[in-house]
């Protein structure tokens, strides 16, 4: 790995595909067989698909890799090239891509069918997982060390803030949501 992929961040990208009719197994089959051909390679980091609404036929598969380097080192692969070409079979037109990053991916993220979205008082339950324990561990560390520097109270607030912040979206919302997708979404019927 190059000393920049070290200092790039993850990248996740969606990509939006219409299968043709009768297709949707052979498609899906051929997707699975795409994340495998992806853990060869250096960077991924996992990838999930998402089944179209119900009267559509337009799946997504939202990959991450580690860096931009790492994803463009699959986008450039002859595994990507062979086997986008055996979907072509079973797709219409070739697939449009979105990528998001780590904060965007948090809040936007991909355009997920209603019926594969977590119910709000789940998000909640899961973000208060997180922030709950943070907060309590960085307010109970810090705050004497706020004090003794005589720190105002909204600098002590603004720096606690930015801590917890920066803490959530990059260590522990990607951990709980990793750890809490069964509670999250549940698990695929059929």
């Amino acid at each position: 790995m190059s000393q920049s992929d070290h200092s790039q961040t993850g990248v996740t990208r969606i990509a939006r595909r219409k299968v043709r009719p009768g297709h949707e197994s052979a498609y899906e089959e051929l997707v699975r067989e795409m994340f495998v051909l992806m853990k060869r390679h250096q960077g991924f980091l996992g990838a999930d698909i998402i089944p179209p609404e119900p009267d559509s036929s337009v799946y997504q598969v939202v990959v991450n890799f580690g860096s931009e380097g790492g994803l463009a080192e699959w986008d450039a692969s002859a595994d990507r090239r062979e086997i986008f070409a055996r979907m072509r079979a079973h797709a219409e037109g070739e697939p449009e891509h979105r990528r998001l990053n780590a904060l965007e991916e948090w809040f936007v993220g991909p355009s997920v069918p209603e019926h594969t979205r977590p119910p709000r008082w789940k998000t909640a339950v899961v973000t208060w997982l997180g922030i709950w324990p943070l907060a309590s561990v960085i307010l109970y560390f810090l705050t004497p060390l706020w004090d003794r520097l005589g720190l105002p109270f909204l600098v002590m607030t603004a720096i606690n803030v930015v801590l917890i912040v920066g803490a959530m979206v990059y260590l522990v919302a990607p951990v709980l949501t990793k750890l809490m997708k069964g509670f999250l979404v549940g698990r695929p019927q059929g």
